[in-house]
């Protein structure tokens, strides 16, 4: 149960961050305002706040794995928002991330 605790709150980060910094980019670089750029930054310092809800007590643990969260989630939300197809080694690299996070996370530890 504390797995899928911390997998939803990985989403919920990914969404969070890759959100407010798509909101930015399109503020700032598709000319949207500063409205656009407002709720970016807001939804960055919701990811700050979801990350600290992680079961696991180590920052540079939760962070490293969700750096693999975040690649994946990042290639996600451009698929389905701005068009993008990744190619074969888009995939294969996601996928290694994929296993890093679960080794990083969820590996049997002592104690």
């Amino acid at each position: 149960m504390i797995a899928l605790r911390s997998i939803g709150l990985f989403v919920l980060a990914a969404l969070a961050e890759i959100g407010g910094a798509w909101l930015v980019w399109q503020g700032v670089r598709e000319h949207r305002g500063w409205i656009w750029i407002g709720a970016g930054i807001i939804s960055l310092g919701l990811y700050g706040l979801i990350a600290t809800q992680q079961p696991d007590a180590n920052f540079g643990r939760i962070l490293a794995a969700y750096g693999g969260v975040f690649i994946i989630g990042s290639l996600a939300w451009a698929m389905v928002l701005d068009g993008f197809r990744p190619d074969r080694w888009d995939i294969a690299g996601a996928l290694v991330c994929l296993v890093g996070v679960g080794l990083i996370m969820y590996a049997p530890r002592p104690g």
